[in-house]
């Protein structure tokens, strides 16, 4: 009784109780924060990650340009129902160069952190020119246009050395070769070997099936990487992160 009563007077202490609760919540916060000025690193890493190639980077730009993540979460959870839909669950480290990141709150769609070769490329271009055609209940606008809008990487290197200023580690030669690797990925006639030993894993090829450089290009080259730089046949997850 002697505790219920101490209970009573915060109850009836409006003071007293929100010293109380700042001090409770201040405790918790250091016993949450104060361990994180002492790790190194708090993302464990995973073999296979890379920065994005300038042509999986300027589709990410598209995809959140076109406010794709208020109906696709990129982040699937570590639970049965979300595992066996989706794949395996998401490591903090498949998003370690994303700024900003696209885990999202919301599936108006389905997640797309694996949709990487889920689907071709072929159905990827049905899918934008017209949603409904591939998958009747949708409602997602259509985004044809994206075809049309072609690009020449131009500005592709200050694109990359913005995301290297907070973080991402991208080299020189990275940042030198930026418009010739955004070209070279979208051309499986090219000479693109450079451009796959900077970026091991990127997949090369006519996305759309159209001349030029697109949008579409872009966006499709960006979605078929999502969920595919981890081997999780081999991955075994580090306990003490």
């Amino acid at each position: 009784m002697g505790i219920l009563d101490k209970h009573k007077f915060l109850e009836k202490n409006a003071t007293a109780l929100l010293v109380g609760s700042l001090l409770v919540v201040s405790v918790g916060g250091i016993v949450e924060i104060a361990p994180l000025f002492y790790l190194e690193n708090t993302i464990e890493d995973v073999e296979g990650m890379r920065p994005y190639s300038p042509l999986e980077l300027a589709g990410r730009e598209v995809y959140i340009r076109e406010g794709c993540y208020v109906c696709h979460s990129q982040m699937i959870r570590p639970m049965r129902d979300e595992v066996e839909r989706y794949g395996h669950y998401s490591l903090a480290a498949e998003s370690m160069y994303d700024h900003p990141f696209q885990w999202g709150s919301k599936r108006t769609g389905p997640d797309l952190a694996r949709v990487g070769g889920r689907y071709s490329d072929e159905w990827h271009v049905d899918h934008l020119r017209d949603p409904q055609s591939v998958v009747p209940e949708s409602i997602m606008p259509k985004y044809g246009f994206l075809e049309d809008k072609l690009l020449d990487g131009k500005y592709i290197g200050d694109l990359l050395k913005t995301h290297k200023m907070v973080g991402v580690p991208y080299t020189e030669e990275m940042l030198e070769n930026a418009q010739a690797d955004f070209m070279a990925q979208a051309d499986p006639d090219s000479d693109y070997d450079d451009m796959l030993e900077r970026y091991p894993g990127a997949q090369v090829r006519n996305f759309d099936g159209k001349p030029g450089v697109s949008e579409t290009d872009a966006l499709i080259a960006y979605l078929q990487m999502l969920g595919t730089l981890v081997d999780f046949s081999t991955f075994t997850p580090d306990p003490t992160r």
